[in-house]
């Protein structure tokens, strides 16, 4: 089949330097696919705010992806944009604020990430009531469960439908819901639904036995990575550095050297999409190479980085895996 437009121009101009390895990386994630092997992703940053459900819901869709990593941030953010795109505020001059320009931004609800603020105050006014029901139904049936599961509770039930201001096509949580795609969100408690909860927990409506933990989802992941890396492994994405990477990434050595599985395979492809420079003691500029001293790829592993801009890298590489 004819490559697409966009996947043409890729082959055409991304010829050297970090265009090259965006197209290397990208080819080597096509073929890890063709092999029949599983390709976890991780969203650091605030890739949900900079809409990359544009492309990345289409990957899920496409079953492209098949556990994904992410941090509380993204999780939420994600649903945020699909119920309440009409209040973002984008600010293309942010370089130029003053701290009472900020000032001014928070006393209207609006929190800057960058050139783009969200309107948190907007977004859970739609999603508050909502959630707590879900997270309160869940506990006085004596239900434990892991905050996407809630979030995918609360999509598939349809009753945020009604605040939907983008095509859900775009919302790539919807799809991950849709599937009911495994996922891990280490570090959720920072996210804002993750301090709302803790408030409840304070006022005693909630009580923190409800969440499950972090310590929870390591050993989800554990049992997850052990039955479907058979003896090929699973492929790693990294989008940015940070939890969403670390946290998964460490499985592997902990299946190894803390349960005595020798036989258990490495990380099987592994890509990093980060602007950090590499420095000394900088684990998200850290190179690929340094990984395989912690038992995490294989010598042989496929390593490629990116060292550019997510935003910009990350639907580059997910419209030529598509095709597009």
């Amino acid at each position: 089949m004819a490559n697409s437009p966009i996947s043409e121009f890729i082959e055409n101009h991304y010829l050297h330097f970090n265009a090259a390895a965006l197209v290397d990386a990208a080819k080597g994630y096509k073929k890890h696919l063709s092999e029949n092997k599983k390709m976890l992703v991780s969203l650091a940053g605030a890739m949900s705010t900079a809409e990359l459900g544009k492309s990345f819901a289409e990957m899920i869709r496409k079953d492209k992806v098949h556990i994904i990593s992410c941090t509380g941030a993204n999780l939420e953010e994600d649903v945020m944009n699909l119920v309440a795109h009409s209040h973002y505020k984008r600010v293309p001059h942010y370089r130029d604020l003053t701290p009472q320009d900020e000032w001014d931004l928070l006393e209207k609800g609006l929190n800057r990430v960058t050139d783009t603020c969200i309107p948190e105050e907007e977004a859970f006014r739609r999603i508050q009531k909502h959630i707590f029901k879900v997270w309160k139904d869940a506990e006085d049936n004596g239900e434990r469960l892991f905050p996407h599961e809630f979030l995918f509770r609360l999509l598939n039930s349809g009753v945020m439908e009604q605040y939907y201001e983008i095509d859900p096509k775009n919302s790539w949580m919807l799809e991950a819901a849709k599937k009911n795609l495994p996922m891990v969100v280490p570090g959720w408690e920072d996210s804002t639904l993750g301090n709302i909860f803790a408030s409840y927990c304070i006022k005693g409506e909630l009580k923190t036995s409800t969440m499950k933990s972090g310590i929870e989802y390591m050993t989800f992941l554990a049992d997850w990575y052990t039955k479907n890396a058979e003896d090929k492994g699973i492929g790693f994405f990294q989008i940015g550095g940070g939890i969403a990477g670390d946290f998964p990434i460490c499985v592997v050595p902990m299946l190894y050297q803390d349960l005595e599985m020798e036989t258990i395979p490495f990380w099987s492809y592994f890509c990093q999409i980060s602007d950090s420079t590499t420095s000394y003691g900088s684990y998200s500029g850290a190179v690929p190479n340094e990984k395989i001293t912690w038992g995490k790829l294989d010598i042989n592993t496929p390593k490629f980085i990116v060292e550019s801009d997510a935003t910009i890298v990350a639907p580059l590489i997910f419209a030529y895996i598509l095709g597009w």
